[in-house]
């Protein structure tokens, strides 16, 4: 057995385990016998279930394509190719595609996709986000510069990164498909690697979080939550999942508590008073565009940092495309004006997983078929990812004090021509290096 086929972890002791669902009307036909086709369904198929499953056993990153080669990372790109040659693998990164690869390659940070919209109520087209975002980029990865030049730090020569592909999807099958994600994001969490995930929609933060609450335990992560809406709705009707639901699955299924969420940017329409009440007795901090409209988004910022971690002991990062303003966003399934820029979001991304460090993140929502020609929703996407491991690399190197930007980034605060003018003077023995000085009129 390999260590990914470990056997389920123990129950939590607050933990208690769902009882069997109910047979639903029209389970048995009129002669009382269950149709033979039930068995294929199995538990939680026929009403909500209350938790996703446990273990990582059948997790579904290793086929038979894969049997008997060495372990580790495999480059399928050639050495300083730009974005748009050769295999788009997010950043022309290394494809690692089984767990022992991960391992091997003593992988940092692994990015994945999760190609899901089977569970969007708006505009669709987010299963093709992953593809998108990975394609968007023109700058390329390993063999060219990763240098931010708000930083002055070089992600991709600090940290051990690939691209693990996509999490397995079982078109039509909800609860199979959120089983799969949640052991597929598993298995690079329990390499001791960050998952960076790629959507699809926002139901997939659901299982993507639940697989970082069962490693590090329930209760034991936080979630920032950056996006135009709650997504704390109740169950809708004749679904099991929907991308209006995943926060409060989280929170009735245990594994995010409420008031482990900070949430930014809600605006618009939705929620209703009921909502935002139930959200308030479970504790949940939220802070809607009226206060950042308001007080500016650096203050509040400044409180969601500080709030991001007093209550839990790991930080989970779900960025949804929305919450940008749709003049910087337009490809998302459910856009609202009146929202972030893309510098609020980048900004905010980079200081979280500097300040606050990150254990896993996802970047939801994303719907090419509504993007731009200039696909400027995809490569803010793949923009904030890149921020997110300027981020973990900058944390990585001790540079973690608040809102940080190297020297040379921000200036001296004054123009290039007098910076030379004070230069000129101060070689020169000038005792006073303000332009016009020895001309100015002495005080009477």
């Amino acid at each position: 057995m390999s260590r990914y086929e470990n056997p389920p972890a123990p129950e939590p002791a607050d933990h208690h385990e769902p009882s069997e669902p109910s047979e639903p009307h029209g389970a048995h036909d009129p002669q009382g016998h269950q149709p033979h086709h039930h068995h294929d369904f199995g538990e939680g198929f026929f009403q909500q279930p209350p938790r996703l499953g446990r273990g990582l056993e059948g997790h579904g990153a290793v086929d038979d394509f894969n049997v008997g080669r060495t372990p580790g990372p495999i480059f399928v790109n050639r050495k300083g190719e730009g974005g748009f040659a050769g295999i788009q693998t997010f950043a022309k990164l290394p494809v690692c595609l089984t767990p022992e690869d991960l391992v091997a390659g003593e992988i940092d940070v692994a990015i994945c996709g999760v190609p899901w919209d089977a569970t969007a109520s708006g505009r669709s087209g987010t299963n093709h986000g992953p593809l998108a975002i990975r394609s968007c980029d023109y700058k390329g990865g390993y063999g060219r510069p990763h240098f931010s030049l708000d930083v002055r730090v070089d992600a991709l020569e600090v940290l051990n990164v690939c691209d693990y592909g996509d999490a397995p999807i079982k078109v039509g099958n909800t609860w199979t498909t959120f089983e799969g994600i949640r052991k597929f994001v598993g298995t690079i969490v329990d390499s001791g690697a960050i998952p960076i995930i790629l959507g699809g929609d926002h139901a997939t933060t659901w299982p993507s979080a639940t697989a970082l609450a069962d490693h590090y335990g329930h209760g034991k992560v936080g979630i920032v939550h950056f996006d135009a809406h709650a997504d704390t709705g109740p169950d809708t009707p004749g679904s099991l999942a929907s991308h209006g639901t995943p926060m409060r699955k989280l929170i009735e299924s245990g594994a995010v508590p409420g008031q482990n969420f900070v949430q930014v940017g809600l605006r618009g329409y939705w929620p209703d008073q009921e909502i935002i009440d139930w959200m308030s007795e479970r504790r949940m901090r939220t802070h809607f565009m009226a206060e950042i409209h308001r007080d500016g988004f650096a203050k509040v910022l400044e409180r969601a940092v500080d709030e991001a971690l007093d209550q839990a002991d790991h930080l989970y990062i779900s960025l949804d495309i929305d919450v940008a303003d749709p003049a910087y966003a337009p490809g998302t399934g459910t856009p609202e004006p009146g929202g972030l820029t893309s510098v609020d979001i980048l900004t905010a991304v980079r200081r979280l997983c500097a300040e606050v460090g990150i254990v896993g993140m996802d970047v939801v929502e994303v719907s090419p078929p509504y993007d731009d020609r200039g696909e400027i929703t995809a490569l803010l996407a793949n923009r904030a990812v890149r921020e997110a491991l300027t981020g973990i690399a900058m944390r990585r190197k001790g540079l973690t004090e608040p809102d940080y930007l190297h020297p040379d980034a921000v200036g001296p605060g004054r123009s290039m021509a007098l910076r030379h003018t004070a230069d000129a003077d101060t070689a020169g023995g000038a005792s006073d290096t303000t332009p016009g000085a020895s001309d100015a009129t002495p005080p009477s």
